[in-house]
C-alpha cells in the first residue's frame, strides 16, 4: 500500500493545486501491486472495525464485512448495508489522499443502507 501511496504521490505535478491533486491521483503501477494494496488495505479495515453488518466491495480485488449490526440474512449472504467502490477509489481514502464526502459528492461511491459512511474509519494509514 505504501508503494500504491508514494506513486501517486510522485505523479502529481509540483504546482498542482488541492483539488488537482485529489482527483489527479491513479498511479501506473503493475496490476500485482493494486491487488495487493486493495487487500491489504481492506484485511486493515476489517481489523479497525471487525463485524458482520457492512459489507465493502472493491472489485475485483476483495470484499470484507465490517462493524456490528445485523448479519447476512441465511438465504441470500449478503448484509443489509453494502458499499461498494473502485480501486482507485478505495486507495484514495484508504491513503488519505481524498475524503469520504469528495469522493460521495463526486459519485465515486456506491452505498445502500443505513451505515453508508466510513469517514470516521478512514484514512488508514
Amino acid at each position: 500500500m505504501q508503494q500504491w501511496a508514494e506513486g501517486a504521490r510522485r505523479m502529481l505535478p509540483a504546482q498542482a493545486g488541492e483539488e488537482e491533486r485529489s482527483r489527479f491521483v491513479s498511479p501506473d503501477l503493475p496490476r500485482a501491486v493494486w491487488a495487493m494494496s486493495v487487500r491489504y488495505s481492506l484485511y486493515l479495515l476489517q481489523l479497525r472495525a471487525p463485524g458482520p453488518g457492512v459489507e465493502v466491495r472493491v472489485a475485483p480485488w476483495g470484499a470484507v464485512k465490517i462493524l456490528d449490526g445485523p448479519a447476512s440474512d441465511p438465504h441470500n449472504l449478503t448484509p443489509p448495508d453494502v458499499i461498494e467502490l473502485e480501486p482507485d477509489v478505495w486507495l484514495r481514502l484508504a491513503c488519505g489522499i481524498t475524503t469520504w464526502s469528495e469522493e460521495k459528492q463526486a459519485g465515486h461511491i456506491s452505498a445502500i443502507g443505513e451505515r453508508d459512511d466510513l469517514s470516521r474509519l478512514l484514512p488508514l494509514v
